[in-house]
């Protein structure tokens, strides 16, 4: 694997981030409701793990369960993340809690290289801090079965593809949303809050890979 990767991605995360401009790119009808920060919210940490497979990156998300009533993004792509506790010393620590409850990666085998623009999703109430961390190692995932119904382990590259980004007409929660910016993940369709992360990762990447 070709480690100056990781070293490029740092420095870049070091610099301006992109930020809303980027991230409205993937933005929903209505994406100025992402801006619009209540004054009851919450706060959430998501991880971008990336990690070596088939030599080269990739990053995981995870595919959330049905089951749970609720949960309001049930059945959705995500990155593996969740609410912030009293117990969470940072962002940071959160995310990589979230991280091991959700897949199972070890906060002592993850390096953080750094965060992307925070992201109000305003269906939840929550400000989500978005982390990009890294292993050297294909990791060895074990799935929190209430929460995570399955891993996607998607080449970074994937991202960087036209063929990979569509627009589609949504029925969530049997409310119609026209002109849906989406990824398609193998056929699966990743979108909203998500899609908006991975939008600015996708942007600071594409000189890098």
């Amino acid at each position: 694997m070709d480690i100056s990767f990781i070293h490029e991605l740092e420095h870049k995360l070091d610099e301006d981030l992109p930020g809303e401009r980027i991230q409205n790119l993937m933005a929903p009808p209505g994406g100025e409701k992402y801006r619009e920060l209540s004054l009851d919210h919450m706060t959430a940490c998501v991880m971008l793990l990336l990690f070596p497979k088939d030599n080269e990156w990739h990053f995981a998300l995870i595919e959330r369960t049905s089951r749970n009533p609720l949960d309001k993004h049930s059945g959705q792509i995500s990155l593996p993340g969740g609410k912030m506790t009293d117990h969470d010393y940072s962002f940071e620590d959160c995310a990589l809690r979230e991280t091991y409850e959700e897949i199972g990666v070890s906060p002592d085998s993850i390096g953080i290289l750094g965060h992307l623009t925070p992201l109000y999703v305003y269906v939840s109430n929550f400000l989500v801090h978005p982390f990009i961390g890294f292993t050297t190692e294909y990791p060895r995932f074990t799935l929190q079965k209430s929460e995570v119904e399955d891993i996607i382990e998607l080449p970074l590259e994937h991202i960087l593809k036209s063929r990979n980004k569509g627009v589609t007409d949504m029925e969530v929660r049997d409310h119609l949303i026209h002109d849906v910016p989406y990824y398609d993940i193998n056929g699966k369709k990743l979108w909203g809050a998500t899609a908006m992360i991975v939008s600015e990762m996708e942007y600071i990447i594409r000189d890098l890979l």
